[in-house]
């Protein structure tokens, strides 16, 4: 009875160890502006429907770590075999063709672990401190590509600082997209920021 009880004891403290293995969907989206561990996850099971954020514009970006926290949460185990850092979730309706996950370069940052309203915001995010953003600049008659190096964080239609990987000037540009920012006198950030 003691070993029947003790083995009980133990299964309920290895309870994450037991978790579930799923897998990253390749593109994955929502439907209804509600991110579920279903619209993320191959093999979620009875947790797919479970609410991990919400997209209130075309795409919600999460951080890797945030979303291991969440799966562990529900009983499900993702191992991240890849190293990525952050997943985009899109709308169904704009589903990008290439790819919806971010590559990954550095190491996922410990991300918060609870669901709380206040993720919206942070799900809005499109660029992170020390991304590499590719910023298209536009002025009469030019039209360059450069890269640059996030120093701040920002949602679509958001204002940030980018420094030059080349020059390492650092000038104003606004968030278009995850990675991408638009630069130059026919986007001047004080036009986005009242969105």
């Amino acid at each position: 009875m003691r070993a029947l009880i003790a083995a009980a004891a133990a299964l309920l403290i290895a309870g994450p160890a037991l978790a579930g293995p799923v897998t990253l969907k390749t593109h994955p989206v929502d439907v209804d502006g509600q991110v579920t561990l279903g619209d993320v996850f191959d093999g979620a099971g009875s947790a797919s429907g479970v609410v991990i954020g919400a997209r209130s514009g075309p795409s919600a970006v999460f951080e890797a770590g945030q979303l291991q926290a969440l799966a562990r949460q529900s009983g499900l185990d993702w191992a991240n075999p890849t190293g990525l850092r952050r997943v985009v979730v899109r709308h169904a309706a704009v589903a990008p063709a290439p790819t919806a996950i971010a590559a990954a370069d550095e190491a996922a940052a410990p991300a918060p672990v609870r669901a709380q309203p206040a993720r919206t915001a942070y799900a809005d995010r499109v660029i992170s401190r020390n991304d590499i953003v590719e910023v298209i600049y536009e002025a009469p008659g030019v039209h360059l590509t450069i890269s640059g190096r996030a120093e701040g964080n920002a949602a679509e239609g958001q204002r940030l600082a980018i420094r030059n990987l080349q020059s390492g000037r650092v000038f104003d540009a606004v968030a278009t997209g995850p990675g991408q920012a638009v630069a130059g006198p026919a986007h001047r950030p004080q036009q986005f920021a009242a969105r």
